[in-house]
């Protein structure tokens, strides 16, 4: 049972991500990627009502181990959104939710589809073809779309990048928001963040912990964090000089110097510690998916040479390579984002999430960049600390510039996230953000 819950806290915040319902006595069993483990889905949880003031058909039900729930507007227009949900944690329990846009895309005369999978874990593989398969099952239920697209968050970002590129003629187009689109960047990142914190705080390389339990979390945590003066009712002016480096660090790691990076640092500081490996193959891979023997760690201005202090750090920090089996393609759970979807994709994150940061996009920016695809790839950055923080607003205009794109071929601006200046501008982020938060600097400017 502890790596179940330990697992829980890995990949969890209370605070910051949205979860699935509590469920009742298993209906069926599934054999997915996650060897034989009876998953189920509570059936009587599936029916939905409509909005109010919309007239639908839904539909709902079990389909290869995964519930759906589908909704058709009356005044269809025969087009399709796939919604592919987060992650839900390692019970056993599925659960489908809605979209988050649902209203906007029933107004429009979309209909939707949404799959629970039929797993849990962050098995996004399982994820992308539960997903494709209820396209397939909207096709004989309903009809053939003429267009279909598909969308997600968080999890479901990957989801959406993944099958865009697996499944790439059967989307026109797809929207990745808070997406980890960098893959398993976003586990070396987590565990980045743990090893220099280690180092840090004092923690001889020999002597650091990787794979973490009980110990660690309630015993050497909270040590560490005292030596770098972080502590949930610490104010931000306790960072002991080490601790000043790992907040630089830690943004070095995520995006770079951008907008609201102390606030997104106040919020996630405690976070961060909580997120180091107790499982790293995440239940979905053969073996160990963390690989940091590429990390770099840098604290000063200069982002092109690493200074004295900069290197006693990285020689001081343990570092570790994925397991091989891991890294051969197919043999895991958490697949590649190459870049190479066929279709046009619109990219949505915040600037200050540092559960999956803003790093994540501009590593699948780089990889299409790579693949000669960056035309096919819009990104556009918003300016919230929060997993998923976007309005209703920010997420209908970048669907609806979506579909612009693919039905009249008017290429939809975006924010450059590549350029360190540009980045770094105090005023990044605000083109696509509909509102400025209460705590942002410019919000009374």
């Amino acid at each position: 049972m502890l790596k179940k819950t330990m697992m829980a806290v890995t990949l969890s915040a209370t605070l910051l991500l949205s979860t699935g319902v509590a469920g009742a006595a298993p209906s069926n069993t599934n054999k997915g990627t996650q060897a034989t483990t009876p998953y189920y889905v509570n059936e009587l949880s599936l029916p939905f009502k409509a909005l109010e003031g919309y007239e639908t058909e839904r539909y709902w039900g079990v389909h290869n181990g995964a519930g759906y729930r589908i909704e058709v507007p009356k005044d269809w227009n025969g087009e399709l959104v796939l919604w592919a949900h987060g992650y839900r944690g390692t019970g056993l329990e599925l659960t489908v939710d809605v979209p988050t846009i649902r209203e906007h895309f029933i107004k429009k005369g979309f209909a939707w589809a949404a799959s629970s999978y039929s797993t849990n874990g962050y098995d996004v593989a399982q994820g992308v073809k539960d997903t494709h398969a209820l396209g397939s099952l909207f096709n004989g239920k309903i009809g053939k779309p003429n267009k279909t697209y598909i969308t997600g968050q968080s999890m479901g970002g990957h989801i959406t990048a993944v099958a865009a590129e697996q499944y790439g003629s059967a989307y026109a187009g797809a929207l990745p928001m808070c997406g980890v689109t960098g893959d398993t960047e976003l586990f070396d990142y987590f565990t980045d963040f743990g090893f220099v914190a280690q180092a840090l705080g004092g923690i001889k390389k020999e002597n650091q912990v990787f794979i973490a339990d009980v110990k660690y979390f309630n015993e050497t945590v909270p040590k560490i964090k005292e030596k770098l003066g972080i502590g949930k009712l610490l104010p931000a002016s306790s960072l002991t000089p080490d601790g000043l480096v790992l907040k630089k660090v830690t943004m070095n790691l995520t995006g770079g110097e951008r907008p609201l990076y102390d606030f997104a640092w106040g919020a996630y500081k405690d976070f961060l510690f909580e997120q180091m490996p107790v499982d790293p193959s995440y239940i979905v891979a053969p073996k160990n998916v963390v690989n940091t023997t590429d990390s770099v760690y840098q604290f000063d201005e200069d982002m092109n040479t690493l200074s004295k202090e900069e290197e006693n750090l990285n020689e001081s920090t343990l570092r570790i390579e994925a397991h091989p089996s891991s890294k051969q393609k197919g043999l895991t759970g958490i697949p590649k984002v190459q870049g190479t979807h066929s279709m046009p994709m619109i990219s949505l994150h915040n600037i200050g999430d540092l559960f999956v940061p803003f790093h994540m996009q501009q590593l699948h920016v780089k990889r299409a960049i790579a693949q000669g695809n960056e035309d096919l790839l819009v990104t556009r950055v918003i300016r919230d600390v929060k997993h998923c923080g976007f309005t209703a607003e920010e997420q209908t205009e970048a669907f609806d510039d979506l579909v612009l794109w693919v039905e009249e071929g008017v290429i939809p601006d975006g924010d450059d996230v590549l350029d360190p200046a540009n980045v770094a501008d105090n005023t990044f982020g605000t083109k696509f953000t509909s509102e400025l938060r209460g705590y942002d600097p410019l919000k009374d400017k």
